[in-house]
């Protein structure tokens, strides 16, 4: 166990198995209604502002069924050593300092596993989330969440003073969450939101890969949410210290959308369905060149003649080899033909989409016309692969 020699109040020892929740009945304590992860990095001046507040704020409601586990990543400001003076003071109060591992979300994660709560739950430690806000999310928890998020995107909710640049790049994120990993992404009015409850039992036994610092949209990714309870609140600006959003985390966060929506595909048809959408690029571009460079057809038409003629491509090539086995349980040219027209319906918020990107990157931003239509592709193929995935290639259930 991890001391230091200027306290007697131990800090908790740092787990090194893998990023898994297991059962609170195994903690020593399983009276203990909350846990709440306090991850910190260089906040010494908030430190002990943020555990004053909390526990003025949870004493009346939860009493003795609480606890505040402060998760930091050895800062040079020694914010760990703030808050193990402040041990004495606040019996709900619990320190670890990690020296090998860094990152909001395994902070948050390492904390998790060493709590004791029935509900788990994190908030910053720089005091831009409420702290009153709170006692909404135990509210709905208290109700039958299994998670009650803080949301910037819903009534009573908002940003204080954010750039129009930086709204743009939240809201940027958020629209990108959406297109990589709608079916996750979209069950909450704010993915990027870092202060939320969940209970154990939902997360129980889930193996964690987060990157970045956005943890909530691994909860959602992996966890077994059923009922959500969001409750607005206003971020506010940071009291002391210094923001740590840089464009690294905004490079974590794509990557953590990546890895999840691998996660939840497989990889075999994913990759089978690239192979055959990589082919259908040379289709769409080669028809899309004869189209508009040697038959001189207007920008709009020609990707609309290209992109459906690489559908049809495309989806010939998916049911004789990637779908080949759903398809083989439905056979027959008719059942073929059914399946092609549901392709090709699917396929059609794809070629709106594809036509919307093509003119925006062409006449708006004066992109080269056949850049465009590769980010186009880009684009779409994800979205064509997630829903075909999810309606199982079917026409109709298999008698």
């Amino acid at each position: 166990m991890q001391k230091n020699s200027r306290f007697t109040n131990p800090l908790l020892p740092v787990p090194t198995d893998p990023l898994k929740i297991s059962s609170s009945t195994d903690r020593e304590d399983s009276s203990i209604k909350l846990s709440l992860i306090i991850p910190t990095f260089n906040e010494k001046r908030n430190i002990k502002a943020i555990v004053e507040k909390l526990t003025y704020l949870l004493n009346p409601t939860l009493s003795n069924r609480y606890e505040l586990i402060i998760v930091d990543d050895n800062s040079p400001d020694r914010t760990w050593e703030i808050a193990q003076s402040i041990l004495p003071d606040y019996p709900q109060l619990r320190v670890m300092r990690r020296q090998e591992e860094r990152g909001l979300s395994t902070a948050v994660i390492r904390g998790w596993q060493v709590a004791r709560g029935e509900v788990l739950g994190v908030i910053d430690a720089d005091l831009q989330h409420p702290p009153e806000t709170l006692l909404k999310l135990w509210t709905q928890i208290e109700r039958g969440a299994d998670l009650a998020v803080a949301s910037r995107h819903v009534e009573k909710g908002g940003v204080s003073d954010w750039s129009i640049i930086r709204r743009f790049l939240s809201r940027g994120a958020q629209v990108l969450g959406l297109v990589i990993l709608p079916g996750v992404v979209g069950r909450v009015s704010d993915p990027m939101s870092g202060y939320f409850l969940v209970r154990r039992n939902a997360i129980l036994d889930k193996v964690m890969n987060p990157a970045g610092y956005k943890i909530l949209i691994e909860v959602l990714g992996r966890g077994n949410i059923r009922w959500i309870g969001e409750v607005g609140y206003v971020f506010q600006e940071r009291q002391e210290g210094e923001s740590k959003v840089t464009r690294k985390q905004y490079i974590e966060y794509i990557q953590h959308l990546l890895r999840l929506r691998f996660a939840r595909w497989s990889v075999a048809h994913f990759m089978r369905f690239g192979i055959v959408g990589f082919s259908g690029i040379f289709v769409d571009l080669a028809l899309f060149y004869m189209l508009r460079t040697l038959l001189g057809l207007g920008l709009t038409r020609s990707t609309i003649f290209s992109s459906e003629i690489a559908i049809i491509h495309n989806f010939l090539w998916n049911d004789l080899w990637t779908f080949r086995a759903i398809a083989g349980t439905q056979q027959g040219w008719q059942k073929r033909f059914k399946r092609g027209l549901k392709f090709n319906f699917v396929c059609l918020a794809g070629l709106i989409l594809n036509v919307l990107i093509v003119n925006g990157l062409f006449n708006f931003l004066g992109m080269n016309e056949y850049i465009a239509k590769l980010i186009a592709i880009a684009i779409v193929t994800p979205w064509n692969f997630w829903i075909n995935l999810k309606l199982k290639w079917r026409v109709t259930e298999v008698d």
